[in-house]
């Protein structure tokens, strides 16, 4: 279903607004996925993208009914705010094993050039970050109609994963930490915190595009009624990633379209706004996978392959920079399959760079400024898949998410081991998630269609205490074991590096 206009002509770069009702008795099919937005690098037309891409998909029990009242699990998909690559995951396992007692939503937002053009000329005559304004359109739309699917609008769960878990951090501190009232508890698999620029850094980005698309033969002040004018495949045509000012190729960034910091929904840096308290306070589950960094990090034959990598995917970063992380990051032994040497420090260097550290300082920020009733619960995802190890990525990025929904509802990214080996972790993992959604704590029910007291086959995951003694988390294990275990000191002590890194940098804009 629509859950926003399409975001055509006078409506591309703008907040999203109402869609237009259908007529009174009118009957429209919801039976098949409709497009996803426009992702970087496809040429237009593309298959199964486009420009109309506001859609909301739902799962919900067939019996469910305005007066049901069911917690609802809204998730918010990942793609590095360039593509979005978790669309249409089915919710109809989870459904079914939490006893049909829950509803499901899962839709799409703009992303790339699309979602995330900034510029002052954007605020002029536009909106900045309409990706993020399409998510929180979403979670209003759902507190204003999901009690017609069987949902109870006052208990919203909000799911991330990568980008959607970012995301769903920007949502707790947006508008400076107001609370509208859109969720009531948050789960985040692997929080991606990228390079946060203010609108005014970006003007570079869209002079590119400007130029790119001929908008920047008129005025500054036409020039987004010009952008408006172009036909999507002009537009399309210049969403890709490029080089950073100063930096060169290759290779490229990964993530070149970000959020900014707008001075409105985002009024400041998300750390910052953690660390003054100005967020949300909600029950969180937060958790990432042991080796983040994998498929993202470069193969690298030497430290100088790891030092342009990360000059050319952070833009601020120095060369000074550089030889300071990779003093933290001496090379990690034993190599690895189907690798060069290097490769194994630069896949943990930008693991912990960009997903592990995020979320171990942002929990810190939620623990100093929460009150007890705040539970927190964080996880680490240790089980191995013999296909992934034979490939050298361990425990890759999001490999949790096939346990979390089910190895046949993520479109064919799951391990084999899912269906072997590995089959006892999805409903361990599954019964957590479910668990917490009914009732924002994973150890109140089991899996059994009445619900009721937590399964003996789950071990209790204890809460994560972030002020002194030990930081507790889940470990989650190959076949389906589970522990608890400390955050270790040398992780903690790279964390700091990188927070007191990135700090440096924002001081020196």
């Amino acid at each position: 279903m629509r859950y926003a206009a399409p975001p055509l002509g006078e409506l591309r770069w703008r907040a999203p607004v109402e869609p237009v009702r259908t007529r009174a008795g009118t009957l429209e099919r919801a039976t098949t996925y409709p497009p996803t937005c426009l992702g970087i690098g496809v040429a237009y037309p593309a298959n199964g993208q486009d420009e109309d891409c506001l859609f909301v998909n739902i799962w919900a029990p067939t019996n469910a009914t305005a007066q049901s009242k069911l917690p609802v699990w809204a998730f918010i998909q990942g793609g590095g705010y360039t593509a979005n690559t978790n669309a249409n995951w089915d919710g109809n396992e989870v459904v079914q094993r939490s006893g049909h007692s829950i509803v499901v939503v899962n839709f799409n937002y703009r992303v790339g050039l699309w979602g995330f053009l900034a510029s002052e000329r954007v605020r002029a005559d536009g909106a900045l970050n309409v990706g993020l304004l399409d998510q929180r359109m979403l979670l209003k739309w759902v507190k204003t109609h999901i009690a017609q699917f069987g949902g109870d609008s006052s208990h919203v769960v909000v799911h991330g994963a990568s980008a959607g878990a970012g995301s769903v951090g920007m949502h707790l501190v947006a508008y400076g930490g107001r609370n509208d009232d859109l969720f009531v508890g948050a789960m985040t698999e692997s929080i991606f915190f990228p390079a946060q620029p203010s609108a005014a850094e970006l003007e570079y980005q869209f002079d590119r595009v400007a130029s790119q698309t001929g908008c920047d033969r008129v005025a500054p002040a036409q020039q987004m009624a010009c952008l408006r004018s172009k036909d999507a495949a002009v537009l399309q045509a210049a969403n890709y990633a490029q080089p950073f000012p100063g930096r060169s190729e290759p290779p490229l960034p990964l993530f070149y379209w970000t959020p900014c910091v707008d001075g409105d929904l985002l009024p400041d840096l998300p750390y910052r706004l953690f660390e003054r308290g100005q967020f949300i306070s909600v029950p969180m589950v937060l958790g990432t996978s042991t080796n983040e960094g994998s498929v993202f990090a470069p193969d690298a034959a030497g430290p100088s392959d790891i030092a342009t990598f990360f000059l050319n995917n952070f833009p601020l970063l120095t060369p000074n920079d550089t030889t300071a992380i990779l003093a933290h990051y001496p090379q990690q032994l034993p190599p690895l399959p189907q690798h060069q040497p290097w490769f194994p420090t630069a896949s943990r260097a930008y693991g912990e760079a960009t997903f592990i550290c995020p979320q171990h300082n942002v929990l810190t920020y939620l623990r100093r400024h929460s009150t007890n009733k705040t539970r927190l619960y964080t996880y680490r995802y240790n089980v191995h898949d013999d296909e992934n190890l034979a490939a050298g990525l361990g425990v890759p990025h999001l490999f949790d998410a096939a346990a979390i929904f089910g190895p046949d509802n993520i479109g064919g990214a799951a391990g084999a081991s899912y269906w072997t080996y590995n089959a006892p972790v999805v409903p361990l993992m599954m019964g957590y998630w479910i668990s917490f959604v009914r009732g924002l704590d994973p150890n109140l029910y089991d899996l059994m269609p009445t619900g009721g007291g937590r399964g003996a086959q789950r071990p209790v995951w204890e809460r994560w205490d972030g002020l002194g003694g030990d930081r507790k988390r889940l470990v989650v294990e190959t076949g389906g074991a589970a522990t608890m275990e400390g955050t270790p000191s040398d992780e903690s002590q790279r964390c700091a590096f990188w927070l007191a890194l990135g700090r440096g940098r924002m001081e020196q804009k």
